[in-house]
């Protein structure tokens, strides 16, 4: 199949992954990228072997099919409606948007003009996200009845020179990290139906510790840093999910769903692979690492490899569902509905009511290991 080019937009840390990642797999085409910083861009290009444009150039370019949107949260719903307009097929960075209501608009125009429109993570489509379905699907632990998913550090100031974005509305740890743990949760139980939340924060201040201009310096906490919520699906599991970056140390496992026969552990759903366990009916941990399968060996830090990170997959399924005449898995119309869940343990943390989700999404096609090695260059 013909090849999709792509056009970069934001050409930060991120982007070295998935700029990186594209010699990785079929269909997909690295041909320009654009940065509010001309230099960077520049940096970029010169890197990956492509040309720099403005941000404006870029989205009007006529060898451009699809714009990868990796810009801060803010930006995903301006930058993804112009390549919209554009006539561009986009594929954003998490979250979709920084709320529900914008979401809604980037799928209904993408689905107006006939685009199609990708969201991260699409890391489900890993290694370990990819066997715990097959599990799933197998009735390996039976009915799913309830389950636990946290993801609990101590935030971003430590490692990043100027973390202050990740703490204000459109950040914090259920908008930066929650879609990689709501997205595999729909991915193996279906869609939620209801969410109920608390909310809190551990300071009103971060101090920044990692090296850099602002390290010593502080700056205001404007969005809760820890929710506990819990989530309905429509199958009638419940499980409980906890987001918290006022956390020194802990030893809870970032995902377990427990059914009628058995339960299962997932490793780190921020991660391609890992280790994925079975329990049947009680007995031992099974545990099946992943490192030998595909998309599930370690590749990430480039330099000091200790997990696998294939961002980039996502995209190349978003160009061979164009070209099979089907959505992609990782849909616009699943991250919309991820976000709502998101933004509902936002807004039922601050209220105490809970809130049934407007939203539904279809339990994405499981990608079989076929397709899977389809997809690889």
């Amino acid at each position: 199949m013909e090849s999709l080019k792509i056009g970069v937009v934001g050409c930060g840390n991120i982007s070295m992954t998935y700029m990186r990642n594209a010699a990785l797999f079929r269909g997909v085409e690295l041909r320009a990228c654009a940065d509010l910083s001309a230099e960077l861009a520049g940096i970029r290009a010169k890197e990956y072997g492509i040309r720099a444009e403005t941000v404006d150039r870029l989205l009007a370019a006529d060898d451009i099919d699809l714009i990868l949107n990796l810009t801060v949260p803010n930006a995903h719903f301006e930058i993804s409606m112009a390549a919209l307009a554009a006539g561009k097929h986009v594929f954003t960075e998490k979250p979709l948007a920084t709320s529900a209501a914008k979401g809604r608009t980037l799928v209904a125009e993408a689905a107006r003009r006939g685009l199609s429109l990708g969201s991260a993570p699409d890391t489900f489509l890993g290694a370990a996200g990819r066997h715990a379905r097959q599990l799933m699907e197998g009735g390996a632990i039976g009915r799913p009845v309830t389950g636990t998913a946290f993801m609990m550090g101590r935030g971003m100031e430590h490692w990043h020179p100027n973390p202050s974005f990740y703490y204000q509305p459109g950040g914090g740890p259920v908008l930066d990290m929650g879609p990689y743990y709501v997205t595999m949760l729909v991915n193996l139980l279906g869609p939620v139906r209801r969410v109920l939340a608390m909310a809190t924060s551990g300071s009103s201040e971060r101090l920044i510790t990692a090296e850099g201009a602002l390290q010593g310096t502080t700056f205001a906490v404007g969005t809760p840093t820890t929710i506990n919520a819990l989530l309905e699906f429509a199958t009638g599991a419940l499980v409980t999910v906890g987001m918290s970056w006022d956390v020194f140390r802990h030893s809870i496992p970032p995902i377990e769903l427990h059914g009628t026969e058995g339960s299962l552990r997932l490793p780190d759903p921020d991660t391609f692979g890992g280790e994925v366990a079975i329990s049947r009916a009680g007995v031992a941990w099974e545990e099946r690492p992943s490192d030998a399968a595909l998309y599930g060996a370690k590749n990430w830090p480039f330099t000091a490899a200790d997990r696998a990170n294939y961002r980039m997959l996502g995209v190349a399924d978003l160009a061979r569902g164009l070209h099979e005449g089907r959505p992609p898995r990782a849909s616009g119309a699943l991250a919309l509905h991820v976000l709502e869940v998101l933004e509902a343990m936002l807004e039922t943390g601050a209220s105490g009511i809970s809130r049934t989700m407007e939203t539904t999404a279809v339990q994405p096609a499981a990608l079989s290991e076929d397709e899977a090695a389809s997809l690889k260059a």
